[in-house]
């Protein structure tokens, strides 16, 4: 049952990316830019995540919306754990402000999901142009957050395994020093219904956790991030103990702290 809802839910998202994706490209050929297209992106997205609840009983639980940055001038970079493609599609729909994804440029060239979001404020690189690309990164960054765009990026630069941790690296929080905004890092447990590289995916419930925002001003992005990666594992640890086996024995996951930051 579970293999015929994953074939049924890949072709119900195969299907309707097409129209959507048209609809994209068709107004940036009218001249449409920014908000108008982003909000079409995110009516697809929004489509997923609740077919996947509707079809594979993928539900979603989240805490801590409330720390998220108050304001529509307010900017954020939000570092997130990265276990599924669930996660890149659930958190347009459930953010407060439109948000840029750093991402591959290969993805381009994926049918009709790659050519629409290459038409939308993202931010693409060529991961093989090192510095080049960052500073990239960081002007296009500051552009899209002066308009109330937040950036997101998933620190350990791919998917990773359900009770595993990658190297987290630190171009989310060098962005975040050089635009002046805070961090936000967000746990995220979509691996125990979709894992990595999965096709059959699994009912149950994906537990989202929002930290408090943590403010860059003064900090070394390694040590940064080292607070960023501390508390989202910590914090994976509470949601997901099953994933980890030594998980009894770690401390609770310390809230960030805002003195002398």
């Amino acid at each position: 049952m579970a293999f015929l809802r994953s074939v049924i839910h890949m072709l119900w998202m195969g299907i309707t990316v097409v129209p959507y994706a048209l609809t994209i490209m068709l107004g940036t050929l009218l001249g449409v830019r920014g908000m108008p297209l982003y909000r079409i992106a995110r009516a697809w997205l929004s489509l997923c995540i609740s077919s996947a609840r509707t079809l594979l009983g993928i539900r979603v639980e989240i805490t801590g919306m409330e720390h998220l940055p108050q304001g529509e001038s307010e900017g954020a970079v939000l570092l997130v754990k990265h276990q599924s493609t669930f996660e890149t599609f659930l958190m347009p729909s459930i953010m407060p402000h439109p948000l840029a994804y750093v991402f591959k440029k290969e993805l381009l060239y994926v049918p009709f999901f790659g050519w629409a979001i290459g038409r939308l404020d993202m931010i693409h690189i060529d991961r093989g142009q090192g510095s080049q690309a960052f500073r990239k990164v960081v002007q296009q960054g500051r552009d899209l957050l002066a308009k109330g765009v937040w950036v997101i990026m998933f620190p350990e630069g791919t998917r990773i395994p359900r009770g595993q941790k990658g190297q987290y690296k630190t171009g989310g929080t060098r962005l975040a020093i050089a635009t002046g905004v805070p961090v936000v890092p967000i746990a995220v447990t979509s691996a125990k219904v979709w894992p990595r590289k999965a096709f059959v995916k699994r009912p149950g419930v994906v537990d989202v956790s929002i930290g408090k925002p943590i403010p860059s001003a003064g900090r070394h992005a390694d040590e940064l991030m080292q607070e960023v990666e501390a508390w989202i594992e910590a914090e994976m640890r509470r949601l997901d103990p099953g994933a980890y086996p030594a998980a009894a024995a770690q401390p609770a996951a310390p809230a960030p702290s805002d003195a002398g930051h």
